[in-house]
């Protein structure tokens, strides 16, 4: 990369979409792997700009991420400043649980077979390099709403507001234009749910079912869920960039939603789970919770487009520098895919 242009973030801020696949991996130990994914770091742009030639207007984007444990094995120094393992919080019995998890892939697109086919491209990347420890396939559920029935991201940050919010600045001037972003896999219990009132549930929300208006001062609780996750700092709302999918299976009768958080600093959000969890003052929790269970939680760093196209011709965390061997070797793709192998600097035609 030139070191004379600004670098260019990663598709954080791209519109929200219709639908969207989340993968959460782990790498296996040694050099291989590490180099396996050091070289699907380089490849990722031209998987996606491939793949997405199919629909160009279908938006697909991915944004990845990389965990604490695996920036260190993986890529070394210089770290994030912020980048740290995901913070667990646990109260009674509420618990945001830190799971297993290297990499993050948010694959999304307003057609589902362009997110899967992207899927399906980067774990034949990879290879027996990583593992999925989790895979969601999230839609967008009617206007925009959770399986709860309220409106999801109203709050989200526009325009130039939204990357000032998740895209970092001079704090941190090595990783500039790079981000944090959080996730958590919640399951609700849409039975209990549905068993209260609407006048209930818009309380424990803080805004109308219908038509997705905040509930006046006088009215909404100090505990409901619109009210702990507004974050202040010298007197001014710290936003974040949510893009929630619903996700679910009739069968195993799970309903749920995967939040996925991305902010500036991580400590936001970190914020917003410690007053739903433990409650702001604490015991004045999220009263949302008494409904929904977090079964995964992760943080990563998201580095720019301009880092991951250039990992390959960097030095490695031993401080090696091979070129050549970081790029995969191609293995058989599946049936009817693309048959992709290494991209970087190859044309789509």
């Amino acid at each position: 990369m030139d070191q004379s242009s600004p670098a260019v973030p990663q598709a954080v801020t791209a519109p929200l979409s219709r639908a969207a696949i989340f993968l959460v991996m782990t790498v296996k130990p040694g050099a291989q792997s590490r180099a396996a994914l050091r070289g699907l770091c380089a490849d990722l742009s031209g998987l996606v700009r491939t793949v997405g030639f199919r629909d160009i207007e279908a938006g697909l984007s991915c944004i990845m991420g990389i965990g604490s444990d695996a920036w260190d094995r993986l890529l070394g120094a210089p770290r994030p400043k912020e980048l740290h393992p995901f913070r667990e919080f646990h109260s009674g019995p509420r618990h945001a649980p830190a799971t297993p998890g290297d990499v993050l892939f948010h694959i999304r697109s307003k057609r589902m077979d362009l997110c899967f086919e992207l899927a399906m491209q980067i774990s034949t990347n990879l290879g027996d390099a990583a593992a999925t420890v989790d895979e969601v396939h999230g839609f967008k559920y009617f206007d925009d709403r959770d399986l709860m029935g309220f409106v999801d991201g109203t709050e989200n940050p526009q325009g130039q507001l939204a990357a000032d919010s998740t895209l970092i600045g001079t704090e941190d001037p090595d990783f500039a234009g790079g981000s944090y972003v959080i996730v958590q896999k919640y399951l609700h219990n849409l039975n209990a749910w549905n068993a209260i009132s609407t006048e209930k549930q818009e309380l424990i929300i803080g805004r109308r079912k219908l038509s997705d208006v905040e509930l006046d001062e006088a009215t909404k609780p100090t505990c409901a869920h619109s009210a702990l996750t507004v974050i202040e700092e010298n007197g001014q709302e710290v936003k974040i960039l949510r893009d929630n999918m619903p996700f679910g299976s009739i069968g195993k009768g799970e309903f749920g939603t995967y939040f996925i958080g991305y902010s500036r600093s991580p400590r936001t959000i970190e914020q917003m789970l410690e007053n739903m969890f433990i409650g702001r003052p604490p015991g004045n929790y999220d009263r949302i919770l008494d409904f929904s269970t977090a079964v995964t939680g992760g943080l990563f760093f998201v580095p720019t487009a301009s880092f991951l196209d250039d990992v390959a011709d960097a030095p490695a965390a031993d401080g090696t520098v091979a070129v050549n061997e970081l790029t995969p070797t191609q293995v058989n793709a599946p049936a009817g895919s693309l048959n992709i192998g290494s991209l970087k600097g190859q044309s789509n035609e």
